[in-house]
């Protein structure tokens, strides 16, 4: 393979990744890698230093690519995603990491990705139909390979629930008297952290998906509801009244400490991604259990489930598109994504041929839970407009925490801004 191949990568691992770099890809001096090299972006959110999981899950897979020398760059998750669109339209890396569905085609619309249909020409009989439709764009091309996904729901540790002879709950009434318990426990009912921005946004998709169902969840994020609907506005009630049992001072706190304060059993729950087990040390793994979030409406019961998938993209200005292509059809293979889920226990894998049988316990509850689900959103910050989540919904998660009673003018502000944006 010749030429410079450089990738950015922007994938919801955690922590902070020690890696090579080529230097910031960012400095308009930096020179171009070597003929033969694959400068490889890597973008990861800075966070705590000793997440190595996700770290030696990438090393390993980008290891085993023979056919070029892949460097990684680091760049901060947030920052990343809030800089994407200036980013794709100056001078890009050959190939990013982003998510499916609706934000990998709001970038394929705007001509800011490669069309790799050829690619899936080659890989399509390792995916499920419906990963072939979270790749696929407006026009009916696929821009996107899948590489991992991971489930959402409430983890527990099943040792500190038989010790105090919880049971999982199946409606709202039952999660709130289990949190009452839990309190009268000592313990702090619900471990919970927005420092970042986008862990709130869980809440609300699942609160909102459980309450209005998932068809009113996909228009509201698509700009076609309002957010000043009655339904929302009972979202947040909803929410304002569990608030309670939550750990406070949210917005201040990074996902890994209120991973941790689960892990060492400060909390008894966390709604959180299936990465949470990345905070949990290898022996203490199989402890760690957890349950879809409780029914709010019989209509809708728990038929939907928020499984983000992570993937790969080539930028429209991409130098080396044969190496990107190279590469992408190197991550949509089962051995590489064998890899990836044997180190990392917080995910699982996209392919259809990948080997499951050497799935954790928790990997293969995480699978079935999503196999079962009626319907899948991908997250709020990949259902919606890029520009909508981070500079409207971010402020607006954070301020509902910081002040959950003034529920009526935050949704005032957040529908005129919605407006302003969704033209």
């Amino acid at each position: 393979m010749k030429g410079t191949f450089h990738v950015e990568e922007c994938e919801r691992y955690r922590g902070k990744l020690s890696v090579p770099v080529r230097r910031n890809h960012h400095d308009p001096t930096t020179a171009d890698v070597p003929p033969g090299h694959v400068s490889r972006a890597f973008h990861v959110p800075l966070g705590d230093a000793s997440d190595e999981v996700p770290k030696k899950s990438l090393e390993t897979v980008v290891k085993s690519f023979t056919q070029a020398q892949v460097k990684i760059n680091t760049v901060d998750r947030n920052t990343f995603q809030e800089n994407i669109n200036r980013y794709l339209r100056g001078t890009p890396d050959d190939a990013f990491t982003w998510f499916a569905g609706y934000r990998m085609q709001f970038f394929a619309e705007q001509g800011l990705a490669v069309d790799i249909s050829d690619v899936w020409q080659q890989i399509g009989g390792d995916y499920t139909p419906a990963f072939k439709a979270a790749s696929t764009g407006a026009d009916g091309k696929q821009y996107f390979v899948p590489f991992t996904y991971y489930p959402w729901a409430v983890f527990y540790r099943k040792s500190l629930w038989r010790e105090k002879g919880y049971e999982v709950p199946g409606t709202l009434d039952e999660f709130t008297a289990l949190a009452r318990k839990m309190k009268a426990d000592g313990l702090i009912p619900i471990a919970f952290a927005d420092k970042d921005g986008w862990p709130a946004m869980g809440t609300f998709d699942i609160v909102d998906m459980r309450a209005n169902g998932y068809d009113f969840h996909i228009s509201l994020m698509a700009g076609k509801e309002s957010w000043a609907d009655p339904r929302v506005k009972q979202v947040f009630e909803t929410w304002r009244g569990l608030l309670e049992h939550h750990q406070t001072g949210a917005n201040g706190r990074t996902w890994q400490e209120a991973a941790q304060s689960l892990q060492q059993k400060k909390t008894g729950m966390y709604l959180l991604g299936m990465f949470v087990a990345q905070q949990f040390p290898e022996d203490e793994r199989d402890d760690l259990d957890f349950f879809a979030f409780p029914e709010i409406n019989p209509q809708f019961g728990q038929d939907s489930v928020e499984a983000p998938v992570d993937g790969y993209m080539i930028s429209a200005k991409a130098k080396n598109v044969d190496g990107a292509k190279q590469l992408l059809k190197h991550f949509a293979a089962a051995s590489s994504q064998n890899i990836a889920t044997g180190l990392d226990p917080g995910t699982l894998a996209a392919s259809s041929k990948a080997d499951t049988s050497g799935y954790s316990s928790l990997q293969k509850r995480g699978a079935e839970l999503v196999s079962q689900a009626a319907h899948i959103s991908q997250f709020l910050d990949r259902d919606t407009r890029p520009d909508f989540a981070s500079t409207v919904m971010i402020p607006a998660f954070q301020r509902f925490i910081g002040e959950p009673d003034d529920i009526d003018a935050l949704l005032k502000d957040i529908e005129a801004q919605k407006v302003n944006i969704f033209r």
